[in-house]
């Protein structure tokens, strides 16, 4: 679990189209501000032009009379001059305090707006003031006011004209909620199209995948196909590198067979020369040799592990090998019952053959030695022991090869000694005292891990954990 988590973190297509989608809001987010900001700037100064247009309507729609009385009716084509509560009113004041000669419009209803001073909203430098501010009937207004002299005896008024402030709230919400819908839309148009290039951008990816997968269960030596030009460097160094490998396992094995046929023949000249001593001479030397003999092919195989562990090829099935080893065991132990479990069948190891046949065997010759009636072989699937490696050619995947009995086992003190090289327990049964030591050599090339304990069954278990394959790779 904390591997596949670990690999979403980590996906490539994960992380840029993250990064992408979250500078994707980000950036429509600010542009969604940013025109909201400046519409309603536009709005609000369309607003003030429109009342300023209608208090110079008001100015030259209105004058005074013989009588010294203001006189007009502004026309404004708009039915909320002419409806009550609206907040969109015009009055003309007389500055010489005659309220009897006041001219308002028929919506403010003989109702008063306050007049703050000049010192608190001065006139501009074309003699008007623009403040906001409250009506009497809740409203918030917008009001432009001047003055104006109507006659050449000085006689001046006070002209204003306000508006409704909501005309702006409401127009600025229409448009941000429409533009909010087109930004959604675009938004989700361009993550579809983001998305689309990054997957069609990184394919070049899944095809080199494909490749190695092909390269492992087999099917091919080396990357093949056609490579974007950041790519194709990438898949030349591999291939090199698969190259380099081969070279060098060849090489290795080669090396191992000129080894073991420099020493076969002075070993086997040794043994037969010895049958010519007297007999105590005779007996000593073959020993001997005989035992150079199991030491030079146990370093042997160890120099054939450590050429054929790099390999990104080396597979074997394991109920096939493990049939056929339990099948042996079965014929030199027939008073033993051997059990096979193996969970889930069809399991594949990423080692060698004959290294899983040697571990094996040495651990259910140990078994057979010393079990009453059981011996019992479990495969299972495990999680990453503390002490393992990451086996490059597993992908992080481990089984828990068991082999246990129902003998007399063993404590910690003689689980300690019995896990060093050449020791023996019991020297009243047979053996080098080099099984479980080279268990364990083995187990350690392929990264794996080696642990004695106490079996259900009563004796000693053995649990080896070894790298394994998916089963859709060696399918």
């Amino acid at each position: 679990m904390a591997d596949r988590r670990r690999r979403k973190v980590s996906s490539l297509t994960a992380r840029v189209l993250t990064i992408s989608s979250v500078w994707a809001v980000i950036a429509l987010v600010a542009i969604g501000i940013i025109i909201t900001t400046l519409y309603r700037q536009g709005t609000e100064r369309g607003f003030r032009e429109v009342l300023r247009a209608q208090l110079y309507n008001v100015v030259n729609s209105v004058w005074i009379n013989r009588e010294g009385r203001l006189r007009g009716e502004p026309q404004f084509g708009d039915l909320r001059y002419s409806q009550p509560q609206t907040g969109w009113y015009w009055i003309v004041d007389p500055l010489d305090g005659e309220e009897q000669r006041r001219l308002a419009s028929v919506s403010i209803g003989g109702r008063e707006l306050e007049v703050p001073s000049v010192s608190e909203v001065p006139f501009n430098a074309l003699y008007e003031r623009f403040y906001e501010m409250e009506d009497p009937f809740g409203n918030e207004i917008l009001v432009v006011e001047t003055e104006v002299e109507l006659n050449d005896e000085g006689r001046a008024a006070r002209f204003r004209v306000t508006g409704n402030h909501s005309a702006v709230d409401d127009d600025v919400a229409a448009f941000t909620q429409r533009l909010v819908v087109a930004l959604i839309i675009f938004g989700l148009g361009s993550l579809a199209a983001n998305v689309g290039g990054i997957l069609i951008g990184l394919k070049p990816l899944d095809s080199v995948r494909r490749s190695l997968e092909n390269i492992r269960n087999g099917k091919s030596t080396s990357l093949e196909g056609e490579f974007p030009r950041e790519i194709a460097p990438l898949a030349g160094e591999v291939n090199a590198l698969i190259e380099t490998n081969r070279r060098v396992v060849d090489r290795a094995r080669m090396q191992v067979g000129n080894l073991a046929h420099s020493l076969k023949t002075p070993l086997a000249v040794l043994l037969n020369e010895s049958r010519e001593m007297k007999k105590e001479h005779q007996v000593l030397v073959s020993g001997q040799v005989k035992t150079m003999q199991n030491q030079v092919q146990t370093y042997l195989d160890r120099a054939r592990i450590v050429a054929q562990k790099g390999s990104i090829l080396a597979r074997v099935k394991a109920r096939p090998a493990l049939d056929r080893l339990i099948r042996v065991m079965q014929r030199l132990n027939p008073d033993l019952d051997f059990r096979l479990v193996i969970t889930p069948d069809g399991s594949w190891l990423a080692m060698e053959q004959q290294d899983l046949e040697e571990i094996v065997g040495n651990l259910l010759d140990n078994a057979a030695k010393f079990a009453r009636r059981t011996v019992r072989v479990t495969l299972t699937q495990a999680e990453v022991p503390p002490e393992a490696k990451v086996n490059p050619t597993s992908e992080g995947l481990w089984m828990l090869l068991s082999v246990e009995d129902d003998g007399p086992g063993l404590d910690d003190g003689e689980i300690v000694e019995a896990m060093k090289r050449g020791r023996r327990l019991d020297e009243s049964k047979p053996g080098t005292g080099l099984g479980l030591s080279i268990v364990l050599e083995v187990a350690r090339e392929y990264h794996g891990a080696v642990a004695l304990d106490r079996s259900q069954l009563g004796g000693l278990r053995a649990a080896v954990t070894l790298p394994a394959l998916r089963k859709d790779i060696v399918a």
